[in-house]
């Protein structure tokens, strides 16, 4: 490291194996890589090299407050703002999301590369996602990296912020699609991707989309419009069932009116026999009395 030349050959020899060490643990042994970096930090405190491998695996262990610190001193020695997002989330972990956003507001996130960028956003995201604030969240996010048609090294992690903060917010269909993104971009740069590769298509097709929604909503209708014909079948049988049963009932309306009519006929024939009846019977007497009268004259 060119950094340590200016250190006295034994210093520099002693400082690069702590700062290899501390390289090596910090994925797999954060709190150990600090000790280690604190140990270079004691002969190579003023190269800010050493003080980054110190803010570095202090943020890995979660001591926000040393992380911080180094942090400071980083961008005090060197003049850079690489480590602003770092610096913003320290102020996350420390229960200060105010701090964060802050942070994240100042003019040194105009100092940043892409990369650097996509991680403040990340940060300010959670720092509003802390205050309850998930619209903002998501706002924090929708910035000009991201684009669900390209991959840069940093695509997957922001399409993920970018999708969780979807769903915390309630909007689960779009955070869906952005869900699904993340293992397209991941496909396109390849697992051993390292460096920034170039603009990758990601196959996106929002007119292939739309095509796709137009053709649910007609199925959507069709079955509608199948159901209503449905109705209409149902309701033209009752219908014909109706004037069916209408017809049945005249029908049987008209039965009963022809044998009331037998029936009174059969009631009138019978009042003339007996009426019939009732003058033979008149007339009988009238010629029996007669007989008698032509006798007793």
């Amino acid at each position: 490291m060119a950094q340590l030349r200016t250190l006295e050959s034994r210093s520099a020899e002693w400082v690069a194996k702590h700062l290899v060490m501390a390289g090596r643990l910090i994925d797999f042994d954060p709190e150990t890589a600090f000790q280690h970096a604190l140990a270079a930090s004691r002969r190579g405190g003023r190269i800010g090299a050493v003080r980054e491998a110190v803010g570095m695996t202090a943020y890995a262990a979660g001591r926000y407050d040393d992380a911080l610190r180094e942090f400071r001193t980083f961008r005090r020695i060197t003049g850079s703002s690489i480590h602003l997002p770092h610096m913003a989330d320290c102020e996350r972990g420390l229960g200060r999301p105010e701090k964060a956003l802050e942070l994240a507001r100042s003019e040194e996130r105009n100092m940043l590369d892409a990369a650097g960028k996509v991680e403040l956003a990340i940060v300010a995201s959670g720092a509003r996602s802390d205050l309850g604030d998930h619209a903002g969240a998501v706002e924090e996010l929708e910035i000009p990296q991201l684009d669900i048609n390209r991959a840069f090294s940093f695509s997957p992690r922001l399409f993920e912020a970018y999708a969780d903060a979807l769903s915390a917010a309630g909007r689960s269909s779009e955070a869906a699609k952005w869900y699904r993104q993340i293992g397209v971009a991941e496909s396109a740069l390849g697992v051993d991707e390292v460096e920034e590769p170039d603009i990758l298509d990601l196959g996106w097709d929002e007119e292939e989309e739309r095509r796709a929604e137009e053709e649910r909503r007609s199925r959507v209708a069709g079955a509608r419009a199948e159901h209503g014909a449905g109705y209409a079948e149902e309701d033209a049988e009752a219908k014909e069932d109706a004037e069916s049963n209408d017809e049945e009932a005249e029908h049987v309306e008209g039965l009963a009116d022809d044998e009331i009519g037998v029936t009174e006929r059969d009631a009138f024939e019978a009042d003339d026999e007996a009426a019939e009846e009732g003058e033979s019977d008149a007339g009988a007497d009238d010629d029996a009395r007669d007989t008698g009268s032509e006798h007793g004259a």
